[in-house]
């Protein structure tokens, strides 16, 4: 009898396993549905750019639609518990910005785990930021606005995408570099940010070079300086805060996809490919570079390593700056 029941109970499990097996996600087949790709931020931002890029040639290449859905919040946190939450199939991903890594650094409460919860597919490109400021303001010069700055310590006020953004990391990195003391306004987007600072209503605000360029080249805002150590090809005459002011001043932002934690390996690894050879296309690459961006593809495993370091190296640098978050 005890054999028997043994015997039962194995095949039970036999069963369990094979169903379960048979139920995981399918690399091979994947996807199998149309792919949700939550943005973190407003339409017209730089996520919102590389994630409407992308899509239409994953449709082209798997016939399933990209569905890109904005969410925009403080530092992207709901866009990360809705990704966070999601079945672990690569039907939901993530285009984020380094402002993932900013709200890990900041909230000492998330309704997630910035690492375990997450897997990274690929990064998709690095992007300068740009300090700009309107001509109303009437600074001129990255020296210009930090000597204002030192005049009336406290008073200007500088604008970013959002909390634990990139535009917002870079913004306190440059007022520590210059030892300048000024006040952070968060907007749900870098669109925002820019056409603020466009109208004068901000001192200054630091963004991507998507949204910034246009407004740039037509004299509504003035390119004070890149984050970068290099110049932009688009903005060749725009200096590098390193040339401007701050010799050895460096910050290039990152975008990229991720997942779920528990998606299959081989789906992160065919997403990551596929990506990849679109990033490659011309038709592709050409409008990232038109916007200031430069394509750039990556293995999981090098994105879940650059999501790390930059959570620490974001810790210290909010730490230095007295950044806090209420």
């Amino acid at each position: 009898m005890k054999a028997s029941l043994a015997m039962c109970f194995a095949v039970l499990l036999g069963a369990a396993a094979g169903g379960q097996a048979a139920q995981a996600p399918d690399a091979q087949a994947y996807p199998t549905r149309p792919i949700r790709v939550i943005v973190p931020f407003t339409a017209g931002s730089a996520s919102d750019f590389f994630a409407r890029l992308i899509g239409p040639r994953l449709l082209e290449s798997w016939g399933q639609q990209v569905v890109v859905d904005n969410r925009p919040s403080a530092g992207g946190v709901v866009a990360g518990e809705i990704v966070a939450r999601s079945a672990p199939d690569g039907h939901t991903l993530m285009l984020t910005s380094s402002a993932f890594a900013g709200s890990a650094a900041l909230y000492s409460k998330l309704p997630y785990d910035s690492i375990k919860d997450f897997a990274g597919v690929t990064q998709v490109a690095s992007n300068p930021n740009m300090i700009v400021v309107s001509p109303s303001i009437g600074v001129k010069t990255l020296k210009e606005l930090i000597a204002l700055a030192k005049q009336r310590p406290g008073e200007l006020n500088y604008g970013s995408a959002g909390i634990g953004s990139g535009t917002h990391y870079s913004g306190e990195l440059f007022a520590l570099a210059a030892g300048i003391k000024t006040t952070h306004v968060p907007f749900k987007g870098s669109p925002e940010a820019v056409m603020e600072a466009a109208a004068g209503r901000l001192h200054y605000s630091v963004v991507p070079m998507p949204p910034s360029i246009p407004l740039v080249k037509s004299g509504r805002l003035i390119g004070l300086a890149v984050t970068t150590s290099t110049r932009s090809h688009m903005l060749p005459d725009v200096p590098t805060i390193a040339e401007a002011a701050l010799p050895g001043f460096d910050y290039d932002g990152w975008f990229g996809v991720l997942a779920p934690s528990a998606t299959p390996r081989g789906i992160l690894d065919k997403l990551s490919v596929e990506i990849g050879r679109i990033l490659a296309l011309p038709e592709v690459r050409e409008p990232m570079l038109n916007q200031g961006a430069t394509p750039k593809a990556g293995t999981p495993q090098a994105l879940d390593n650059l999501v790390r370091t930059e959570i620490a190296t974001r810790k210290k640098v909010f730490a230095s700056a007295g950044t806090r978050v209420e």
